[in-house]
């Protein structure tokens, strides 16, 4: 059988999310606002989407993405960095949008704010050990294997 992302409209005037091209790894997300949200230099906003969404398993996961242009352009980007949509997750999908530019923006309804890709997740077992192995990179980090 077929996986399937399934989407539910959750408020009346929601828009389902599409990929845009064959190509497109994620799926536009729109801001389901009935009017439009200025977010001021610094601000954190919610911003609902007016869906929600069932993955097909605990094997896969929605992760959420700042769009390119509404950052590079305009500073504002997803307050957590990603969002994370768990696959037993059935509420709305909202995204946390924040401002890091020195302007005001202004969100307006069914405006493109986020994007969604669907990965699998690998659910291996933990386990707590003493000791990890040796490699040639060790504990090194933060550009230690690139220009300082």
């Amino acid at each position: 059988m077929e996986e399937k992302l399934l989407i539910k409209a959750v408020r009346e005037n929601a828009r389902i999310p599409i990929r845009a091209t064959e190509g497109s790894a994620g799926m536009d997300l729109y801001a389901c606002i009935d009017e439009p949200v200025t977010i001021k230099p610094g601000d954190l906003v919610m911003i609902p989407t007016g869906i929600a969404i069932e993955l097909p398993s605990a094997n896969y996961v929605a992760y959420l993405f700042a769009r390119s242009g509404l950052g590079i352009k305009h500073g504002i980007c997803l307050s957590n960095g990603v969002g994370v949509v768990d696959s037993d997750y059935r509420g709305e999908v909202c995204v946390g949008l924040c401002n890091v530019s020195n302007k005001e923006y202004t969100i307006e309804p069914f405006e493109r704010v986020a994007q969604m890709v669907i990965s699998p997740v690998s659910l291996m077992p933990v386990m707590e050990v003493k000791e990890l192995s040796d490699t040639e990179r060790g504990t090194g980090g933060f550009g230690s294997t690139g220009k300082q």
